[in-house]
């Protein structure tokens, strides 16, 4: 039996991979919504599988990446180890194609793709980026970094990378009583309209209390809670959420997608 495919580089790998083949329009994909359904008209499971070592991989070096944080940028400040660096998915039924930065473009041009969410959305944001960069190295780029908006321009493609950062999706507005997390609300989703891909994540900072919290109360509606049950709350703000998706995104034009939980990465 293999392995279920749930590191933060396989949920890229995966998406790109959707990316690729809905631009080709060579194949057909089943609604993307439950993992299950996740799978190809040719039968091949892409999230059964193993990583397999593949001397070929990086697809890039980070330290000529001029969209990476320095937060990030492991190699750049001294991680000993490489290893980890030269493993790719292999699904147990099928191959999944090398990613040709060049192609991509062209199957994407004119084209945009936004990542919304927390810092899962910003790596898989920054990764992408550096894979085109590292296929097209001499590509003039608009780059801008602000919170909460930020956007890599690929030039003589028009093809733009969005990323949004908004780690509960739902609002976080000040009141009288300080920071509220509105979970009713989403007031930033006027920047995710007119993409030809919507790439989400949340759940990281919903558990986070004291010091990392991000907020001081939780409203719901017309009730103010100072705190609630963190599994009943991320519910409501990704229903939320979901009625946004159903009232603002075609789907004819645009591709949603939910990602997965990140790990912890805070000592």
């Amino acid at each position: 039996m293999g392995f279920r495919c749930k590191s933060l580089l396989c949920l890229f790998l995966l998406v790109w991979l959707v990316f690729l083949q809905e631009a080709s329009a060579r194949q057909h994909y089943y609604n993307v919504s439950g993992l299950a359904s996740r799978k190809q008209v040719s039968g091949c499971n892409l999230f059964q599988g193993k990583w397999v070592f593949d001397p070929s991989y990086p697809f890039y070096d980070s330290s000529g990446c001029p969209f990476i944080a320095p937060e990030f940028d492991c190699i750049k400040y001294g991680r000993p180890d490489k290893q980890y660096l030269k493993y790719s998915w292999k699904p147990d039924a099928c191959s999944l194609p090398r990613f040709d930065g060049v192609s991509f473009l062209g199957k994407w041009r004119g084209k945009k793709i936004m990542f919304v969410g927390d810092s899962l959305s910003l790596n898989m944001w920054e990764s992408l980026a550096c894979m085109i960069h590292a296929s097209v190295p001499n590509s003039k780029t608009t780059y801008a970094r602000k919170d909460p908006l930020s956007f890599i321009i690929f030039e003589d493609y028009g093809v733009t990378l969005y990323l949004y950062r908004t780690p509960y999706l739902v609002d976080i507005v000040r009141e009288d009583v300080g920071a509220v997390l509105n979970l009713g609300s989403i007031n930033g989703g006027n920047a995710w309209k007119g993409m030809d891909a919507l790439i989400f994540n949340s759940w990281h900072w919903w558990t986070h209390k004291g010091k990392s919290q991000a907020w001081d109360y939780i409203r719901d509606g017309s009730a103010l809670y100072q705190d609630m049950d963190r599994l009943v709350a991320f519910n409501k703000g990704l229903t939320t959420w979901a009625n946004w998706v159903d009232n603002n995104v075609d789907p004819a034009k645009t591709k949603v997608f939910f990602q997965g939980i990140s790990p912890t990465h805070y000592e």
